[in-house]
């Protein structure tokens, strides 16, 4: 990996983007975005996690964060070992999901091939993280999460999608609320 996709400075604020493995569209029913959603309140109120923005897409996520606690490596770390077994015990367990068995297979599948892994894999193991140092650069991630479920053809103006931090931006914090305070450079009267 290069050495620009690390967490270089622990107390920066990052734009990072992961999938789960082989892009599976996972995140196409309730209980899975719930379980996201969960795992950012929990993450906000006992990790340490400030969540500027956030978009919710049916094979990623798109992050900007920051770690208080200066290990910004470590907690997303925590939040996709954790959101990645949940998500499939909720599959496993899932009466209603139709996709159940190639969804574990799938998953079994990238596990094999991953070391790492002692049965299943569920997301990448990539974060891509983007240390954000000037107004000019938070901007621009930050239209580009809010303007991907658009760029999708999901919906036509970014606050109508559900999962993402455009609808905060519209004063609207019904889903998840994010931190208003912290991202510097005069960027939240946005």
């Amino acid at each position: 990996m290069s050495r620009k996709y690390k967490f270089h400075n622990p107390s920066a604020a990052y734009f990072v983007s992961f999938a789960t493995v082989y892009w599976i569209d996972v995140f196409v029913r309730q209980t899975y975005f719930t379980i996201l959603q969960e795992a950012i309140k929990h993450c906000k109120t006992k990790k340490g996690m400030k969540v500027f923005a956030y978009c919710f897409m049916p094979s990623h996520v798109h992050l900007i964060f920051r770690s208080e606690n200066d290990n910004p490596s470590g907690l997303l770390m925590d939040f996709k070992g954790f959101t990645a077994r949940k998500v499939i015990k909720e599959i496993k367990e899932n009466s209603l999901e139709s996709r159940k068995e190639w969804l574990l297979w799938m998953m079994e599948r990238a596990g094999e091939k991953n070391s790492n892994v002692s049965k299943r894999q569920f997301w990448q193991q990539h974060n891509k993280p983007i240390e954000l140092w000037s107004a000019k650069v938070i901007k621009q991630k930050i239209d580009y999460i809010h303007n991907n479920p658009v760029k999708s053809g999901f919906v036509t103006d970014p606050v109508d999608w559900k999962y993402s931090s455009a609808r905060n931006y519209a004063d609207d914090d019904s889903v998840l609320k994010i931190d208003n305070e912290g991202l510097h450079l005069g960027l939240m009267d946005l």
